[in-house]
């Protein structure tokens, strides 16, 4: 009798083993299994934020770019400055005592994308609406040094010299009405009489003034 019940676990023992064995050793069904793993892991994680408040409803006082302010985020974007400057300001208290208010989610909703990340090798720039004035910001954008003595930031002082197209603000204010950013056709229509004969650095100017107001 001990025999067979010995015989009998042995057998289940292998069946186990086998199948385990036969998951590692077919890679085609051990890729499967995984993808299949991290789909339902991220499902899990991304789909509620979809449905929570605090990541879809802008904060009081959050509204969307002026067509200035978006032209600005354009050449933000376009120049590359967020490789250097993150927008997420950590809820840690090194970071808060130097930057102000962690950032959440309810400032962002307008963004698209948005410029969260964690790459920072000048300072974070969420906070810095209101910091400097705009001749401040002048000054630096055409030469940093003279501002910030020991700064490795180059100098943008051709953005002065470009003028914004007023045509392209119209279209790029209507794709992102299409994505849920509230404009209205009142503001649509008057976007290129509100950036003509202002300067790309005017724009850049007015998107770091508009930044991280809503949290002090």
């Amino acid at each position: 009798m001990s025999n067979q019940n010995h015989s009998g676990s042995n057998m289940k023992s292998e069946d186990s083993g086998f199948s385990h064995q036969k998951i590692e050793t077919n890679n085609w069904l051990m890729i499967i299994l995984i993808l299949l793993v991290i789909a339902v892991g991220g499902l899990v994680e991304i789909v509620p934020l979809f449905f929570q408040k605090s990541t879809t409803q802008p904060l009081e006082g959050v509204k969307p770019y002026t067509a200035l302010q978006l032209a600005g985020r354009d050449i933000y974007l376009r120049e590359g400055c967020y490789n250097c400057h993150s927008q997420m300001i950590r809820p840690f208290l090194s970071e808060t005592l130097r930057y102000g208010h962690y950032s959440v989610a309810g400032e962002f909703v307008y963004d698209h994308p948005f410029q969260w990340g964690s790459k920072r090798t000048g300072p974070d720039l969420q906070r810095v609406g209101g910091k400097y004035s705009d001749e401040w910001h002048r000054i630096h954008l055409n030469n940093p040094r003279d501002v910030v003595p020991e700064s490795n930031m180059p100098a943008y002082s051709w953005l002065s010299k470009s003028n914004i197209d007023p045509e392209v603000m119209a279209p790029r204010m209507k794709a992102l009405r299409r994505v849920g950013v509230p404009y209205s056709d009142a503001e649509i229509d008057a976007a290129a009489g509100d950036v003509k004969d202002k300067t790309e650095q005017d724009a850049l100017i007015a998107y770091l003034q508009s930044l991280g107001l809503a949290l002090k």
